[in-house]
């Protein structure tokens, strides 16, 4: 048990100092991440959840090269969930256009599945 002159920090005190700043001597973004789970900016994270399907190899590896192409070329692609959900934003925006979606024209018709 430490002693009053050794105490040991609270490792969730919101007061510390960032681990990626004190490992790197550089300042974060003022909207990034800090320890406690809040933005420097004092609103909360918005909520995300892991999704579960799969993408065939093909699509996989067109969308990691993309990716990748992005990033060398300087783009503020922040990671690849910041892209897919992007790119699937855009998507549900087709969607949402009815009959003139480019998406549903790809798929064929909508009707009854049995």
């Amino acid at each position: 048990m430490p002693t009053r002159r050794h105490q040991m920090p609270d490792l969730f005190d919101e007061h510390l100092p960032d681990p990626v700043e004190a490992a790197t001597g550089r300042r974060q973004p003022s909207d990034a991440f800090r320890p406690g789970g809040r933005k420097a900016s004092g609103a909360a994270p918005a909520a995300k959840r892991k999704a579960g399907f799969y993408l065939s190899d093909d699509l996989l590896e067109r969308f990691n090269t993309r990716f990748y192409e992005l990033k060398l070329a300087g783009a503020a692609v922040g990671n690849k969930s910041a892209l897919l959900e992007a790119a699937l934003g855009y998507a549900l925006d087709d969607l949402d256009r009815g009959v003139d979606s480019r998406i549903l024209k790809r798929i064929g018709p909508m009707g009854r599945r049995r």
